[in-house]
């Protein structure tokens, strides 16, 4: 068996760790690879979580190695995290005597550099996006700062050699693939594109009976006659809260049962605060926290989904995991071109593009609401077995995997 180190600072106790690492690295080691996981885990999280991950990890014959994320102070945390990678690392590999390193994102990425620089293994740089530039084009590294300005150059040479030493690459969009070829020079047949994949089986709308959706309504006050546009997922960052809440403020003034479902573990502090200047009151306003065996369920509520991002230009690496999610329960989709997106609901029919954050660009999707209600749920989950099928992803990484370790 082929062995490899699977290398993630996000945690398998994140929401993300659960729905966009664990399914991969199950199904490919059924494909026959021996895996070692190592991941940083919120420590909170861990304490919740950590027989739940280990049951499914240690079922599939995965190895599950842990360190503790850091938070503070900020910088300084993560180059301490960084130094705990790269010699967990080390460590590892001289145990097991990896073939090669699985290294998602660019903290990742640094810790399989050293191990290729050091040890001549190879490694997959499993991008997830323009990392660096993200952290600008998000406000977390102002470049006016020297520090972090220091940082962004850093970052940037070091980016410049994952894309050069990695063996191949993983791009989330084809947006993505076009620009590491167009401005980085890096070969087209060195990068695939994946985006992130569902676990169609979780999410599928016909396993939900009316009973169960009946309860849920009940439980949060929707009687008949509402009208539920729902939001997944976590707010803030790149999730433009007070724009979905004005387009929502203008859907209300046409159908004035709507109501707004957020599915968030979030706190609904932002929710209110952007509520009140958007002049949304809260009797339209539903907040639920959801496990992730839950999120069907209250998905299932939903009349519409709805997700605005922020365009920027890290952004054409993006690829929103609720996008498949919500398509594989059959609900039209109301959002922007970020990535894919457009391109992909554009051309399954899914769902409506939001052009411009105005009441001009919101009141031309309301108007055209009614086409929405007239696509089929089965046509639109269809559409997501063409996109976002966990299994074809998983097939396409063991190709890659198969490219590099043989």
């Amino acid at each position: 068996m082929k062995k490899v180190l699977y290398v993630s600072y996000d945690g398998m106790t994140d929401p993300l760790g659960q729905s966009q690492v664990i399914p991969y690295l199950c199904g490919l080691s059924q494909k026959g690879y021996k895996i070692t996981l190592l991941s940083f885990e919120k420590k909170e999280r861990l304490q919740k979580l950590s027989a739940h991950i280990h049951s499914i990890l240690d079922g599939a014959g995965i190895r599950w190695e842990t360190r503790l994320f850091s938070k503070r102070p900020p910088l300084l945390a993560k180059l301490y995290d960084t130094w705990c990678m790269k010699k967990a690392v080390r460590h590892l590999h001289r145990e097991e005597n990896f073939d090669f390193i699985h290294c998602r994102s660019y903290v990742a990425a640094g810790a399989g550099l050293q191990m290729s620089k050091r040890y001549k293994i190879p490694f997959l740089f499993d991008m997830r996006g323009f990392w660096v530039d993200e952290r600008v084009d998000n406000g977390q590294w102002d470049l006016k700062n020297p520090l972090f300005r220091m940082f962004y150059r850093y970052y940037k040479k070091k980016e410049k050699a994952y894309f050069k030493e990695a063996r191949h690459i993983i791009s989330l969009t084809w947006k993505g693939k076009e620009e590491l070829e167009n401005k980085y020079a890096v070969p087209g047949d060195k990068i695939t594109v994946i985006p992130c994949c569902v676990d169609l089986d979780h999410f599928n709308y016909k396993k939900i009976t009316e009973e169960e959706k009946n309860s849920k309504k009940a439980q949060l006050n929707i009687v008949p006659g509402d009208v539920i546009i729902s939001y997944l997922g976590s707010l803030g960052g790149w999730y433009l809260v007070r724009e979905m809440l004005d387009f929502f403020a203008e859907l209300k003034k046409a159908l004035p049962r709507a109501k707004i479902l957020f599915i968030t573990q979030d706190i609904p502090g932002l929710i209110y605060r952007s509520a009140a200047e958007s002049n949304v009151g809260t009797e339209s306003i539903i907040v639920q926290p959801a496990s992730r065996n839950e999120v069907p369920l209250y998905l299932s509520l939903s009349d519409y989904s709805i997700f605005f991002i922020k365009d920027a230009y890290s952004k054409r690496a993006s690829s929103p995991t609720k996008q498949g999610e919500i398509m594989a329960m059959g609900i039209p989709l109301i959002c922007n071109d970020i990535g894919d997106t457009g391109k992909i609901i554009e051309a399954s029919g899914a769902g409506l593009l939001v052009k411009e954050f105005n009441v001009s660009g919101y009141q031309k999707i309301i108007d055209q609401l009614q086409s929405l209600r007239e696509i089929n749920k089965e046509h639109i989950r269809l559409a997501a077995f063409d996109y976002y099928d966990l299994q074809k992803g998983i097939k396409e990484y063991s190709t890659v995997y198969k490219s590099i370790a043989g």
